[in-house]
């Protein structure tokens, strides 16, 4: 996969992450009432070093249902510790006995009933705390940089699979090739992260990633709306440098001409044609905002180790975080190899 432009530029520092599954801890913000009563038991689940579709799976074979009668919010990392939540409906008549439930890895925290399913994108936000360790040189005015600037809202790496295996997917599947309903996410899922790294590239190259630009469309920080501009007035400056709104970027689908209005995105669709025409068959168009702000941070550098605390808005990848501070190496994929 490229290397994507970084807004520091390539940092001086460098650090290992995931030395331990600890290292990288991941907690959704979810805020919810729940009904107390329906065919739905909601399950805050705490696990170590297992992805997410594995544990919907034996969520699935212990309730006795099928595996899309099993909800969760969001993708977490295998190789974390990640507290999220999933949902598991109750067969007709059935009590599930969720005491007896036993997986390696895997504490559950709480268990309510609700009336509905958990559905993807549900939690507003995820709480990181991670460790960096083996970190030579400062980092302090990286983390002062984008604590006051924001960092580039890049799709991470685990989005594209190991070696790009997900693009390569999405290949296969646009060549007419079926596959599987979790690859077939997985491929789609990544056609449009590649397009939209891209297209933030680029506006890196340009050096207006952060700022907006007559024909852009415009997003509103926290929510799902998005405005184009015409006009570049002062106020929508002030607005921007306040982070209430972001220049955004394509996820490509159906109808994504409409908003396909700069000159910059017209050149990287065009690179990403056969991508292009082919996501336009599934599913419709919808927009990301090309910066992400990092809320509630707080550091702790000591010796050569970094921890640091802090939360994104749901959809951010902790990685775009990370590369804007310090070259990463994960001890996870070394161990993985080993």
């Amino acid at each position: 996969m490229p290397d994507w432009r970084r807004a520091g530029g390539l940092p001086s520092t460098t650090a290992t992450i995931r030395s331990q599954p600890e290292d990288f801890r991941v907690s959704e913000v979810m805020e919810l009432e729940f009904s107390g009563d329906g065919e739905h038991d909601w399950l805050l689940l705490e696990k170590t070093a297992n992805n997410t579709l594995w544990i919907a799976r034996q969520l699935a074979r212990f309730a006795g249902i099928p595996l899309r009668d099993v909800g969760y919010s969001g993708l977490k990392d295998r190789h974390a510790v990640t507290t999220q939540w999933f949902s598991v409906r109750r067969a007709r008549g059935q009590d599930h006995a969720w005491t007896d439930f036993r997986l390696d890895g895997v504490v559950m925290l709480q268990c309510v009933r609700h009336c509905r399913k958990l559905r993807r994108g549900t939690h507003r936000a995820n709480r990181f705390e991670l460790t960096l360790r083996n970190v030579t040189d400062d980092p302090r005015p990286a983390l002062e940089r984008i604590a006051a600037s924001g960092v580039p809202n890049y799709f991470g790496e685990q989005r594209f699979g190991h070696g790009g295996g997900n693009v390569l997917l999405a290949r296969r599947l646009f060549a007419g090739q079926r596959l599987k309903r979790e690859q077939r996410s997985l491929a789609l899922s990544a056609a449009r992260s590649l397009i939209f790294n891209d297209v933030l590239d680029a506006r890196l190259e340009a050096g207006n990633w952060d700022v907006l630009l007559p024909g852009d469309i415009a997003s509103l920080e926290g929510s799902n709306s998005h405005f184009p501009v015409e006009v570049v007035d002062e106020t929508l400056v002030e607005r921007c440098r306040q982070f209430d709104v972001h220049p955004s970027g394509p996820l490509w689908g159906r109808n994504g001409q409409a908003d396909a209005r700069s000159e910059v995105e017209r050149q990287v669709l065009a690179r990403h044609a056969d991508f292009v025409a082919a996501l336009e068959r599934h599913g419709d168009a919808a927009r990301r905002s090309l910066r992400v702000c990092i809320h509630e941070l707080e550091t702790d550098y000591s010796g050569d180790t970094l921890t640091l605390k802090f939360t994104l808005q749901s959809g951010s990848f902790a990685t775009a975080v990370l590369r804007e501070i310090a070259v990463c190496n994960d001890a996870s994929r070394e161990s993985a190899v080993a």
